[in-house]
């Protein structure tokens, strides 16, 4: 909680005192000889646990995941120059994936600052360096002033489209004594919608015969599921979502079209809609096909980013607000309707016609897995999807996911940050969390192995190993028509498990995996499944039209 006295801290107790206030339980970090204070403050802290971390761009992956599943301040602690310089993958994920996180990270000493002598650690165009990954970056340059600046900068990055941000602080005023005020909340104001916006977006829904509801990110980020829920029951309109959006809907429900913006037969019900009501999103590139899927519908955007609205579509009505606030206000106000009860229809066809399309691309061992990943794990269990081939194919896609913040991935489809993602999502809720990943991506953070058990995360870490970058290999056959860099050599993931002091398995074809998986899931506490995808039946991987070989 706040306090409006100063009261005599050391500047990591400032810090520590500070991340309290914004409602922080779970920091990430490495101790360095420059943040020794501040996380000697974090772990003595009775409100705060610290996960450490092997390598600082997982910490940073860790806080995001943290902040998807518990809609938290995620934080991490880095160390200056080389330990920051580690941390910018995660805060660059983070920014572009619309996820507040914050990082605490050191400075040399003030006395040594901007005079070049080759201080240990030494960076002084850091705050260059982070300001090129996160919405708002800040030096805390006197203890006094640490709470301020970050609580400032926390209200910042939460407020409105949320996204990354630093402070840095010399590590002489970590240690520094000195009167502070501690400010900060877990809360923040929302962004209350403009009300011409609203009753424009309010006359078009009412004048709609086939509406749809284009639902992103920023239906999960702001909590508004409920409110998207009771909105579209009242409109009958269908959902669609993109893959940030989902669990937005449950993807059991009669109204939920699921990710599939891109897919012919939910395109179809896309062009067939004379109004779309897009909310939270950004309209990306693949979940529109590069800009190239149609959207002939009168678009009304609703988004707490302005930026963003009418960017990559033309919205004939803008709403600037809240997601929550704005599917509350259009639920309320929008007439009761009956539903076109054939455009209905057709809309629940189009889900079953792309689902037997994506089985046939899947193939029957891989929708075996999809089948028992969902009936074995809890409804509530966290599904983390790095970038691999099963991922694509059905675990974006045809996995169902059926509540919010239950669902997440690296937005900007970078391979690796998984298993930091899956640690801050369990470490942050307690649920039992799957990772998807690939052996490539995997390699890049198998150190984290040792955080898993170190902290006892109730994690499946399920490793899809067919020895190389599957995703690029299926890229380099159709675009340059021969192979280079893409095999790796073979790895034993369970055994590197076991030495880290994992429970793993060894699994070759589907009925290994439906053993292990059902095990894993029971088991209290981490396991790792290292799954041969050679010994399953091939997918196909069907490529955008962009990423084809010309003839």
């Amino acid at each position: 909680m706040s306090s409006p006295f100063p009261t005599s801290m050391t500047g990591g107790e400032a810090v520590a005192r500070t991340l309290e206030a914004l409602g922080v339980d779970r920091v990430f970090s490495i101790v360095s000889v420059h943040n020794l204070p501040t996380y000697r403050a974090l772990a003595a802290s009775s409100r705060i646990e610290v996960v450490a971390c092997r390598h600082e761009q997982f910490a940073t992956h860790a806080a995001d995941g943290y902040a998807r599943a518990t809609g938290r301040l995620g934080v991490a602690l880095a160390s200056t120059g080389p330990g920051t310089a580690n941390a910018v993958s995660g805060l660059y994920e983070a920014c572009f994936g619309s996820s507040p996180v914050l990082l605490i990270t050191g400075q040399t000493e003030s006395a040594f600052y901007g005079k070049g002598k080759g201080f240990l650690h030494e960076n002084e165009r850091q705050m260059d360096l982070l300001r090129s990954v996160t919405r708002r970056a800040e030096t805390a340059w006197r203890t006094e002033d640490i709470s301020r600046v970050i609580a400032s900068v926390a209200d910042d990055i939460r407020r409105g489209r949320p996204q990354a941000g630093a402070v840095e602080i010399p590590i002489d005023q970590q240690y520094r004594t000195a009167p502070v005020v501690i400010e900060g909340s877990p809360t923040v104001e929302r962004l209350v919608p403009d009300e011409e916006g609203l009753q424009a977006a309010v006359d078009l829904l009412d004048s709609a015969e086939r509406p749809v509801i284009w639902a992103g990110g920023g239906v999960i980020s702001t909590d508004a599921s409920a409110e998207l829920l009771a909105l579209a029951t009242r409109l009958g309109a269908p959902v669609v979502t993109t893959l940030e959006g989902r669990g937005a809907i449950p993807e059991d429900h009669p109204l939920a079209l699921g990710p599939r913006t891109e897919r012919p037969a939910v395109a179809d019900i896309i062009a067939e809609a004379d109004v779309v009501l897009a909310v939270g999103t950004r309209f990306q590139n693949y979940s529109t096909r590069v800009w190239k899927l149609p959207i002939p519908g009168r678009i009304i955007h609703l988004d707490a980013d302005p930026a963003v609205i009418g960017l990559n579509y033309p919205a004939e009505v803008a709403v600037v607000g809240d997601a929550k606030l704005g599917l509350a206000a259009l639920g309320q106000r929008v007439a009761p309707r009956t539903a076109d009860s054939g455009f209905l229809d057709r809309s629940e066809k189009s889900v079953v016609a792309d689902l037997e399309r994506s089985w046939g691309e899947i193939g029957a061992d891989h929708r075996q897995l999809a089948d028992i990943v969902r009936r074995v794990l809890p409804r509530d269990g966290i599904v983390v999807r790095d970038s691999t081939v099963p991922v694509y194919l059905w675990g974006n896609r045809v996995l169902p996911i059926l509540e919010p913040r239950t669902s997440m991935r690296p937005s900007s489809m970078s391979i690796g940050p998984g298993i930091g993602m899956a640690i801050g999502a369990a470490a942050g809720t307690g649920r039992r969390t799957m990772l998807m990943v690939g052996d490539g991506g995997f390699q890049l953070g198998v150190g984290e192995l040792a955080t898993v058990a170190q902290h006892n995360l109730p994690i499946v870490i399920c490793v899809f190993n067919d020895g190389g970058y599957g995703v690029l290999r299926e890229i380099q056959d159709a675009v340059v028509g021969e192979r280079f860099g893409v095999d790796l050599q073979p790895v034993r993931f369970d055994l590197i498990a076991q030495g880290m002091g994992l429970r793993s398995a060894a699994v070759r074809g589907v009925a290994e995996f439906e053993r292990a998986f059902t095990d894993a899931v029971a088991h209290d506490g981490p396991t790792l499944l290292d799954i041969d995808l050679t010994a399953l039946a091939p997918m196909r991987f069907p490529l955008p039209p962009h990423q084809r070989r010309k003839a």
